[in-house]
């Protein structure tokens, strides 16, 4: 069945390389303009050349094209030209990579890069993709979806970052940093209209307070009405409403000591998302059926909050020309309180009333070296963590399977990677990191009579199910070779063995009444990563072309499993596993490529195409009460087999200012929301995005037109699969924005 599986992949990404799509648009592109390159190199032309892009992929400022790291940055100016207000549109950018919002949620983020990441948002899961702001690590999805403003450029890293990253970098990392403090006096202020009585404020600014203490400060709020209604009750549906902010002090102590103080809030009031169900309601027939994706009907109150926040501070010191000392302390934590209606209905026929609190605190030292032929990031790494949270299991409004508890994690790691230069060709990396969690965990599961929401005290207890502590510990150490070959200024290739894991835990959802063994942990994921890279720029530094093919092995991979399972004739409950269930191969190629057409115009694109497929997969079907192997029936979530995106900027000078022009094409074939596949799967979209940009010409005044989506694709990306009379037929979908159409303004000193 494998094989069958390859030989179609192969066939269909064979055929739409022949058809004349994005990719082959791209690459014919590619090779015009290369042609147009060799034409046109003379004169003024000649000296046409891309930018230099700066990246922090291994801990050090370093120009991307030394870098053997398969990473893709997007600054500060490129993601205002585009008009990429949210950290989910770098997807758009980085092949084979998945950035969304989360189903039921506006801010909770589902991530996942070369095939692996993290569909569950639940507390106490680990994610598979780390997410960054500047060093510090977020440890839960919720607010991860983070809005762009203040922003100094993101990185997508993609392959297993353990060595240098740590704690759940198995699919990679995204880094969103923030603008530097220089102590200029600067001042900017952006307001947006658009779609959907859309209206945005950014203001933010720095100043220096003396000769070395800089301030600096950022305010951003995000509204809009939804794009559909919750028909039932008049409520606005995918709406946003956010707030959020950020502080910075820097004291420059000495010329070679310095401190930064970070402080960040984010407060998100948007409504849950209600879901389009596939399906008429059989329990509630006086149900408006919804004409729009956007729209659905609602049995719980239209209530839902985000609230996270953190704060850090960094120490730099300069112990000599070579030897940098850096300390990062920081704390973070995290409430939701939401509602989700499983069904869709103004029946409650599944509700989920749930709220979620995290707490952490890190502490990492660095220690970094540099001279003429070795460079050095070492360190050490502690966390401590606590994940708390409840939800409900609201069936028929009968009866309240509460799900509850905690996860606390102690983490401490050491590591090092060093690249050793041998001459001016060839340089060889070593790294390692060793990584030991504690985990502590208790959870319950309780059934009550009637309606009850989580913190509610006045429940009616009726039995439980679940109710267990247990402790663990994973520990586990991640290697990285690598070596690199610089053929001239122009060329570098690398190969690179890289490992990572992902820590083990407990099942939040754990139901010992179907389940018996569901008090026990499931232990670590690892993933064995072979790449080989190159970075190039050509035509004298006009075009940029980055490549890397890669073979993966992931073992003892972590999955969740839920289904409804009824025990009793009429009587339904939700069965949840977390198994170490999956062996899986992923392997792929990723190509981006920029090219300078001329001083105006610019083109890029990227490629990537990946072959995920299981080995095996076994786990225990409750229904048949039996382990059961669907290693060929399954295949991998959130995980397109092509992405590709083809894009141009071109810049018109005129004597009222300057013009610049986007536009982008973004493809992804077709992608299973599951691992087992089921109706919600949607197939290949293509979605198109333009912009006009104006900048007077005294610097100080900008606007920006948008529009997103412009061929308003319907595009469903997540969903609830509960098919079946007993649970009313509730298969749910969850759809990527409409077409929206903005304008901006913007001031700055």
């Amino acid at each position: 069945m494998a094989n069958n599986y390859n030989s179609d992949a192969q066939h269909k990404f064979s055929s739409t390389l022949l058809k004349p799509s994005l990719v082959a648009l791209a690459i014919s592109s590619c090779f015009a303009t290369g042609a147009l390159a060799q034409d046109t190199a003379t004169g003024t032309e000649a000296d046409v050349k891309l930018e230099r892009i700066e990246v922090t992929a291994r801990r050090t400022v370093e120009n991307l094209q030394t870098v053997p790291v398969a990473v893709t940055s997007l600054g500060e100016e490129e993601l205002a030209q585009r008009g990429m207000d949210n950290i989910t549109a770098v997807a758009q950018f980085s092949p084979n990579t998945t950035l969304q919002v989360s189903r039921g949620t506006n801010s909770t983020l589902t991530a996942y890069i070369r095939g692996i990441g993290q569909q569950d948002p639940l507390w106490g899961f680990e994610p598979g993709v780390g997410i960054y702001i500047d060093d510090v690590y977020m440890a839960r999805p919720q607010g991860a979806a983070l809005d762009v403003y203040d922003v100094e450029r993101i990185e997508v890293l993609r392959g297993p970052q353990g060595t240098l990253y740590g704690r759940n970098t198995i699919g990679g990392a995204v880094k969103y940093v923030t603008k530097q403090l220089t102590g200029d006096n600067e001042f900017a202020v952006r307001g947006t209209v658009g779609t959907k009585n859309q209206r945005d404020l950014k203001i933010s600014g720095q100043t220096g307070l003396s000769d070395n203490v800089f301030i600096s400060g950022a305010f951003a709020t995000f509204n809009r009405d939804g794009f559909g209604k919750f028909l039932n009750t008049g409520d606005d549906n995918y709406n946003k409403e956010l707030m959020t902010g950020r502080v910075s002090l820097q004291w420059n102590v000495t010329d070679s000591f310095n401190m930064l103080l970070n402080a960040d809030k984010t407060v998100d009031d948007s409504n849950p998302r209600g879901g389009f169900r596939l399906f008429p309601s059989a329990l509630a027939p006086t149900d408006a059926v919804p004409t729009s994706v956007y729209d659905a009907n609602i049995s719980m109150p239209v209530t839902n909050k985000v609230e996270t926040e953190g704060q850090s501070i960094t120490m730099t010191l300069d112990l000599s020309d070579n030897w940098t000392l850096k300390s990062v302390t920081a704390r973070r934590e995290g409430v939701t309180d939401t509602n989700i209606d499983f069904d869709s209905t103004s029946f409650p026929t599944l509700d989920i009333p749930a709220f979620y609190e995290d707490t952490q605190v890190s502490q990492e030292l660095q220690l970094l070296y540099s001279d003429d032929k070795l460079k050095v990031a070492s360190g050490l790494y502690y966390y401590d963590g606590e994940a708390c949270g409840a939800f409900g299991q609201v069936v028929y409004g009968l009866s309240t399977t509460e799900n509850g508890g905690c996860v606390q994690t102690d983490s401490i790691a050491a590591y090092a990677q060093g690249t050793y230069q041998l001459d001016d060709k060839w340089s060889l990396t070593f790294g390692g990191r060793y990584t030991k969690d504690d985990k502590d965990a208790s959870v319950y599961r309780y059934v009550y009579a009637g309606y009850k929401f989580p913190r509610d005290t006045d429940g009616v207890y009726l039995s439980t199910q679940t109710e267990f502590t247990g402790s663990e510990s994973f520990s586990h150490f991640s290697p990285r070779v690598g070596a690199e070959y610089q053929y001239s200024r122009d060329l570098m290739l690398y190969g690179s063995y890289t490992n990572g894991f992902k820590s083990g835990g407990f099942d939040m959802r754990a139901n010992q009444a179907i389940n018996p063994d569901a008090d026990e942990p499931y232990q670590e994921e690892t993933v064995d990563t072979y790449e080989l890279g190159m970075k190039s720029e050509w035509f004298n530094q006009r075009l940029r072309l980055n490549a890397a093919v890669f073979m993966s092995s992931y073992d003892d991979m972590q999955v969740t499993v839920q289904r409804s399972v009824e025990t009793a004739p009429g009587v339904v409950t939700v069965a949840s596993q977390v198994l170490n269930a999956a062996s899986a191969d992923l392997n792929g190629v990723e190509l981006e490529a920029q090219f300078a057409v001329s001083r105006d115009f610019d083109l890029s694109m990227i490629v990537g195409y990946v072959d995920a497929s299981f080995n095996k997969v076994e786990f225990f079907d409750p229904n048949q009460q039996q382990v059961v192997d669907v290693s060929d029936v399954w295949a991998f979530a959130n995980t397109p087999e092509l992405t590709a995106t083809l894009a141009g900027k071109y810049s018109i000078a005129t004597d009222i200012g300057e013009f610049v022009l986007t536009a982008n094409m973004a493809h992804r074939s077709e992608t299973q929301i599951f691992e087992v596949p089921s109706m919600l799967d949607y197939g290949a979209y293509t979605v198109f995005n333009a912009g006009v940009n104006w900048y007077s010409n005294d610097g100080h005044w900008d606007v920006s037109l948008q529009g997103k989506n412009l061929g308003d694709k319907q595009a469903r990306i997540a969903g609830y699969n509960f098919a079946g009379a007993v649970l009313d037929n509730s298969v749910l979908g969850f759809y990527i924005d409409p077409r929206t159409v903005s304008l901006s303004v913007g001031y700055r000193f």
